[in-house]
């Protein structure tokens, strides 16, 4: 079946990455298609928190966590796992379509959205060419500007290398 508007997107040819970050999964392997590296879980993103002077006083006095914690719905986390630097967006969007059918239309828009919204929050490129491994996007890496305590075992998360 064809995607109605792909082949006129601009990022069709484009290449979505991962940037570096923290990621495990939670839960259960829901619907996924048969391609290696996919699972089908949910990811959870763990974020080092960054504080002004009176932020950091403040989040000892009140004991805040000192990073954050985002997971993913089952969309936006196959959608993540796909945005490998290695797919194109159209690629990902053939899949997201024969993954969630008519829950995720119009897929070309909704993945679009997907996309911005990662890369909004520095989560996320977008690459000409495809990805050839110049940072480390794999997951339960934490990257190098960045300081996260260790895992408590209570939250569920793993790296998926069991």
């Amino acid at each position: 079946m064809e995607i109605v508007g792909i082949e006129q997107h601009p990022m069709k040819d484009k290449y979505p990455c991962r940037l570096p970050v923290w990621w495990g999964y939670i839960g259960e392997a829901g619907s996924h298609p048969n391609i290696n590296g996919i699972t089908g879980r949910r990811v959870v993103l763990r974020i080092q928190k960054r504080f002004n002077r009176l932020e950091k006083f403040l989040a000892k006095l009140l004991r805040a966590p000192k990073e954050v914690r985002r997971p993913l719905d089952s969309m936006n986390s196959l959608l993540w796992e796909l945005c490998n630097g290695k797919n194109t967006f159209k690629e990902i969007c053939i899949i997201l379509d024969s993954v969630f059918h008519e829950d995720i239309s119009p897929v070309v828009e909704r993945t679009r959205r997907g996309v911005e919204n990662l890369k909004s929050q520095n989560l996320l490129t977008i690459l000409d060419q495809q990805f050839t491994g110049k940072w480390d996007i794999r997951s339960g890496k934490t990257p190098i500007n960045q300081t996260l305590g260790e895992l408590d075992s209570e939250l569920g998360i793993d790296t998926g290398e069991e």
